[in-house]
């Protein structure tokens, strides 16, 4: 009995992806390490194209195997252990391999470690085998990654020597998107002057090309972001709208962080009534109802009933979603130290005369904290 083909081990490890994973995973293993069958010089082009095809099918199965398997190891072992098959592919479908199996990586929890050491390891091999355009996108990708895990210097780094190519280049859209990184970067460790600088020459770059929209709103979320840091919540408004306008419309996952920050917006402008109608909106509509927007809608209540005790209280029920975002945990932060201080002035107006421990207990914070104020 002949040995079964490729094409027949690959239909026979998707009926076994749910059913039996593990053998699954053998069956894609074998087609990626078998020889390239014996076959007469008029066939072997053709048969070779064939075998390609198979192989980049088994590579992609495997990796959403591991994928849904949350197996962040193994992903990053078949990107490595896949090199010799990468070159003998053309330079552009080699690149978009890898950056399909790399984004296997982002619904697998605490892969980020792994992914910057993959990600280097490519960029060592791209770099040995002259694939530049292919190295300037795994470097924008590291950059992103580095940004995430709060490794500012590295990041900044790459970001240097990643500049100095791309305008040698002359590669307006990736350079955005890294000029767009490095405000990003600047604004994480509080330089918000070189953030600024950043940011325009990012939109300067993007000016002389067509940019995508996904950029395009990256790029109104960061403005909008800047101009809050300023105070000035109104322009900054009008920028998350925009990108809230066009992430809704690309049904991009960052459409509800724009929305959080345009009620956080209203909340700032001491406008916390606009909150609830601002949600009635058609795009907004759907998500009104997510937890996200909950912890909006709550801390606008409390700020127009100026209740220190219901923020406090906002801020602890919905700790994950208030705080896991630097943004809004840096203004309402703000808030509340003004809110405090309204609260105080409240207490001590009608008198000339007041104890600190009695106001203490009036606004239900300690004494040192009071005296502070």
């Amino acid at each position: 009995m002949s040995a079964p083909t490729p094409a027949e081990l690959l239909t026979q490890a998707e009926a076994a992806v749910t059913t039996n994973p593990a053998h699954a995973e053998a069956l894609y293993k074998q087609i990626l390490n078998e020889a390239a069958a014996s076959a007469s010089d008029e066939l072997r082009n053709e048969e070779s194209a064939q075998s390609l095809r198979e192989q980049e099918t088994a590579l992609l199965k495997l990796g959403e195997l591991y994928r849904d398997q949350k197996n962040a190891q193994g992903l990053a072992e078949i990107i490595t252990s896949s090199r010799a098959f990468m070159s003998s592919t053309a330079k552009a479908k080699t690149a978009k391999l890898i950056r399909t199996l790399l984004n296997f990586f982002t619904p697998i929890p605490n892969s980020t470690p792994l992914q910057i050491t993959t990600l280097q390891d490519n960029i060592t091999w791209s770099k040995r085998e002259k694939r530049i355009f292919l190295k300037h996108s795994l470097e924008t990708r590291l950059v992103a990654l580095q940004l995430e895990a709060g490794q500012y210097k590295q990041a900044l780094g790459m970001i240097e020597g990643l500049l100095a190519e791309l305008k040698r280049l002359d590669d307006k859209m990736v350079l955005t998107e890294v000029h767009l990184l490095e405000s990003r970067v600047y604004r994480g460790i509080g330089n918000f002057a070189k953030a600024k600088a950043a940011l325009t020459s990012a939109r300067t770059a993007a000016n002389s090309i067509y940019c995508p929209p996904p950029l395009q709103s990256a790029l109104d979320l960061q403005s909008g972001i800047l101009h809050a840091e300023d105070k000035d919540y109104t322009t900054a408004y009008s920028y998350f709208f925009e990108a809230f306008e066009n992430m809704s419309a690309q049904g991009e996952e960052g459409a509800l962080g724009a929305l959080k920050y345009m009620l956080l917006c209203k909340v700032m402008l001491n406008l916390p009534e606009d909150v609830t109608s601002l949600l009635t909106i058609k795009l907004a509509v759907k998500y009104a109802q997510l937890r996200e927007v909950e912890s909006m809608r709550a801390i606008a209540l409390a700020h127009q009933a100026r209740n220190l005790a219901d923020f406090e209280r906002v801020l602890r029920e919905y700790k994950d979603e208030l705080s896991s975002d630097p943004t809004i945990r840096s203004h309402l932060a703000a808030l509340y130290d003004t809110l405090l201080e309204q609260n105080l002035l409240r207490i001590v107006e009608p008198y000339s005369v007041v104890e600190i421990a009695y106001v203490a207990e009036q606004v239900g914070q300690g004494r040192q904290s009071v005296e502070a104020k």
